[in-house]
């Protein structure tokens, strides 16, 4: 299936139900994906998969697209970090604190890209 974000991806590997993961994909923004999500009941393994989901779909994401790779690619050694204001403390850092999961995905997709030249 081809989804039409990163979000709307990640958003609908939260269910099993083909039917649900359709209709995710059909909806026309990230936002509307994620409020989607957090209306789906979770398929039963989502808590010990969702970081591999989120990896495999921004890994795809700059495998895909030449320009974003180079985007990613051009920030070199830095330190990606997610900061947000409204509070998440997983996937991001919110006020100084938090996992920054997304920032090391990142960053490890990076390594990947770099070290990797058939991608």
């Amino acid at each position: 299936m081809i989804y039409p974000s990163v979000e709307h991806a990640y958003q609908a590997a939260k269910t099993l139900d083909v039917v649900e993961r359709r209709r995710i994909a059909a909806l026309p923004t990230p936002a509307q994906a994620k409020r989607a999500g957090r209306a789906l009941p979770l398929r039963p393994d989502w808590e010990s998969v969702k970081f591999t989901v989120m990896e495999a779909c921004v890994r795809d994401k700059f495998t895909r697209d030449a320009d974003l790779r180079a985007k990613l690619l051009a920030t070199g050694d830095a330190y990606l970090e997610e900061g947000n204001n409204w509070g998440d403390r997983v996937w991001g850092v919110y006020q100084g604190e938090g996992e920054n999961r997304l920032g090391r995905i990142l960053m490890h997709v990076r390594d990947e890209l770099r070290t990797d030249g058939r991608r």
